[in-house]
């Protein structure tokens, strides 16, 4: 087995059209494809990332909410590389997002932050270390 590389990460969110305008406008990341699937009664959103990765974010009615403290096991958060962590930090800031304090990882030397999506899912951003 040889994987190389993320094709998605799924989500499942509680509100479609508040978690749609998060991914979208807050984020910037562009949508591929917007399905509704009516046996289900769920919206389906495909968006992409720059360098072809997606994220799917789904709608389901009744799913449980994510349990997240204390953390549970599973996926933990999902993270972003982006090039400009403080402007990021800042155009987040600016949409209202509560954004953690920037940190530095003792064992790579990248700037990194930490954020939650509209329903608490953690999201993190990464500046690796520049040199």
């Amino acid at each position: 087995m040889t994987p190389r590389r993320i094709h998605h990460a799924a989500i499942i969110c509680s509100d479609y059209a508040r978690s749609k305008r998060f991914y979208t406008e807050v984020l910037g990341l562009r949508v591929v494809a917007e399905t509704y699937r009516a046996a289900r009664d769920s919206w389906k959103l495909d968006l992409a990332l720059p360098d072809g990765a997606q994220i799917e974010l789904f709608s389901f009615p009744g799913a449980p909410p994510r349990p997240s403290w204390p953390e549970a096991q599973g996926l933990r958060h999902l993270a972003f590389v982006v090039d400009n962590l403080d402007a990021d930090v800042a155009a987040l800031t600016a949409a209202g997002v509560e954004v953690e304090p920037v940190r530095v990882d003792e064992l790579t030397g990248a700037r990194f932050t930490f954020f939650a999506d509209p329903d608490g899912l953690p999201l993190e951003l990464v500046e690796p270390r520049q040199g």
